[in-house]
């Protein structure tokens, strides 16, 4: 029974591991809808285009892309889990708190070797 507890265990981590060194996969199309609804329904003078919204997420993917394998996993794991209990789960908003992450550790470090 432990040896089947343990696999399960083992299998699990590796899933979890593998998922997490992914970009997330996000559904552009219907979130930018959905988010240009809830601007229109918000009143928001001049929503973005669907197109517009579009061409964003995509080039923040790419962006995303680039440095998502070399972010800490600790770091990567709460800027998804920020977005996701926000409801605003945009490549837009995880590259934002990626860079963020990583400017504040920059600064940490730059901090640390002036004194």
């Amino acid at each position: 029974m432990r040896a089947a507890l343990f696999m399960l265990a083992v299998i699990g981590s590796q899933s979890t591991t593998q998922a997490s060194q992914r970009v997330p996969d996000i559904n552009i199309d219907k979130m930018c809808k959905s988010s240009i609804a809830d601007a229109k329904i918000m009143g928001e003078p001049q929503p973005q285009s669907v197109s517009d919204c579009t061409r964003e997420e995509n080039d923040a993917k790419q962006e995303l892309v680039k440095i998502w394998s070399n972010t800490e996993t600790a770091i990567r794991d709460r800027c998804e889990g920020e977005a996701t209990a926000l409801g605003t789960r945009t490549y837009l908003d995880l590259l934002s708190c990626l860079q963020m992450a990583d400017d504040i550790k920059s600064a940490g470090k730059a901090r640390g070797k002036s004194k």
